[in-house]
């Protein structure tokens, strides 16, 4: 079973420089057919004006990563981490018994575009941790790079959940693909550009949703940017 998200049904909010959809309920969208898939909870596509900010909020239990497609996002957090994210970083906060951040443009002008992805964690009130790797663009032209994964693997950010973020650049004639074990779910989301997934024609913010498959096929991209996840049935 595979299954289309349009980019154009997904939530969206807009608060005087701050724009986001929502790909799964948040916040005051609420849709009961999109409220998680698996333990993946939240993708949000989110543009900060310059000078703008998300204000201090907290978290618990709970993934996030921080995936930065243009610009540069500043966090700070109560573990004393002060970090400035572009793209190619993928920044991993796991929010465990308890913590508090903010978020801001920190490009000097101009938006901030980014994606931020919660996923639930397998254990609750573990101890909050951060970390942050960056990932070359060469490294993951024409195939799905692993960029988070619960044990850390081919320097990947590590999460506390039996789940695996892949990102991809694709063009022309390059081609991935992904197997499924049995029993596992997939989630494509397109970042950005135009690409062919599975027979499925996709633009930006379009998402498929994978059910009892074995294999996710991924070509015909135009300047595209692709995050593909692995994910147990929660």
């Amino acid at each position: 079973m595979i299954l289309l998200r349009p980019a154009c049904e997904r939530g969206h909010a807009e608060h005087g420089g701050l724009d986001s959809w929502h790909s799964f309920s948040f916040g005051g969208y609420h849709d009961p057919g999109h409220v998680h898939w698996g333990p993946l909870r939240v993708i949000n596509e989110a543009r900060i004006d310059a000078g703008r900010d998300f204000g201090r909020h907290g978290h618990r239990d709970m993934e996030i990563i921080n995936y930065v497609l243009d610009g540069a996002l500043g966090q700070r957090d109560s573990m004393g981490n002060s970090a400035c994210i572009v793209p190619g970083d993928v920044q991993r906060m796991s929010a465990g018994s308890g913590v508090i951040h903010s978020e801001f443009n920190h490009a000097p002008s101009g938006r901030t575009h980014f994606l931020q992805i919660w996923i639930l964690p397998a254990v609750q009130g573990l101890p909050p941790s951060y970390e942050q790797t960056h990932f070359d663009a060469v490294d993951r032209r024409g195939r799905l790079r692993r960029i988070v994964s619960p044990d850390g693997r081919d320097g990947s950010v590590r999460i506390h959940q039996d789940a695996c973020l892949y990102s991809g650049l694709f063009d022309g004639d390059e081609r991935a693909e992904l197997s499924l074990a049995p029993g596992r779910l997939g989630y494509v989301h397109v970042a950005r550009g135009e690409v062919v997934v599975d027979g499925y024609p996709l633009g930006a913010g379009d998402a498929l949703r994978y059910r009892a498959q074995r294999s996710i096929s991924i070509g015909q991209g135009r300047a595209a940017e692709v995050l593909v996840f692995d994910l147990p049935v929660r």
